[in-house]
């Protein structure tokens, strides 16, 4: 178990370094931050002297390895805009993401397990039918289409709950709702398959043939272990909702750090970009890591290693 974790912390050491040395590469491709800081009168020998003063006039090699060396004591350099450190600007909107992401991965989850559950307690081939049918359309759907059909249905015609902004829980409901139902048709096929394996099972059938009910047999016995892979598979994705969550951030206004980021690259402030990536990253690998070894407690017969 050491040996798996010390490796996993290597690998992911690696691919933080990769994610935030091909955005340090694209940021410097998008274009030129000091053009976008000076205003359309200034002259030629004002954006020198400003490329300068950033340090834009360098070597590319010469940025990058100085903004590394920085990077590895925490510093990512001030926010070309707000002229404070980046790193706080980004562990500042950091709350409010973990509370989205925490919430849509709670409501998927949730509705995943009781859905299923439901599908396979009542046996119906036609209520299955129908919730999947539902499921597939909501997946059909972007979040961008489904968030503002949200808003316009709760928030304009009903007026039940707020549209924008981040405060109560009201304030929640939606776009965690919105974020959350994206990925309920993968789980529910996801624990359907799972349910549908371990009923072929022999210890199904040894449980059937000593007169055990069917709620027995599958919450007692098939479910522990038709979880596992909608764990895996839900602690992946609670990691993409971490990183992906800007489009419902953007529509919902909320203020994350897909928001934030997504700002800043249109402002061309390297140093926010690049410090939101980096924690993005970092929680995403936490994540990963923290999967794998409840996968390994959860199942015996998995050895890390």
């Amino acid at each position: 178990m050491l040996f798996f974790i010390l490796k996993r912390c290597l690998l992911s050491v690696l691919t933080i370094l990769g994610v935030v040395t091909v955005t340090f590469l694209l940021m410097r491709v998008a274009g030129d931050p000091a053009a976008l800081l000076l205003p359309p009168e200034a002259g030629a020998e004002d954006l020198a002297r400003l490329r300068v003063a950033l340090g834009l006039d360098l070597p590319l090699h010469v940025q990058f390895f100085s903004f590394l060396g920085h990077a590895l004591l925490g510093d990512f350099g001030d926010s070309l805009r707000e002229h404070l450190p980046a790193l706080p600007l980004v562990i500042a909107r950091v709350p409010a993401t973990l509370e989205l992401a925490l919430s849509a991965f709670l409501v998927g989850i949730t509705l995943a397990f009781v859905c299923g559950l439901v599908i396979r307690l009542v046996g119906s081939t036609m209520l299955r039918t129908v919730i999947m049918w539902f499921a597939l359309v909501r997946q059909a759907m972007p979040v961008f289409s489904f968030g503002i059909l949200a808003i316009l249905i709760f928030s304009v015609w009903l007026r039940w709950l707020p549209s924008l902004g981040r405060g109560g829980i009201q304030h929640l409901i939606l776009p965690a709702f919105t974020l959350g139902t994206y990925e309920l048709a993968l789980y529910l096929r996801l624990f359907n398959l799972s349910l549908s394996a371990e009923q072929r099972q022999d210890y199904v059938r040894t449980a059937y043939a000593k007169g055990q009910s069917r709620a027995v047999v599958i919450l007692r016995h098939m479910l522990p272990n038709a979880l596992l892979p909608l764990v895996t598979v839900a602690g992946i994705n609670l990691g993409l909702m971490l990183g992906g969550a800007v489009v419902t951030e953007t529509v919902f206004s909320w203020p994350g750090v897909g928001r934030l980021i997504v700002d800043a690259v249109s402002q061309r402030d390297f140093p926010v970009v690049i410090a939101g990536v980096f924690v993005v990253s970092l929680i995403f690998v936490l994540i990963n890591l923290a999967v794998d070894i409840l996968y390994g407690f959860l199942d015996p017969r998995v050895k890390l290693g």
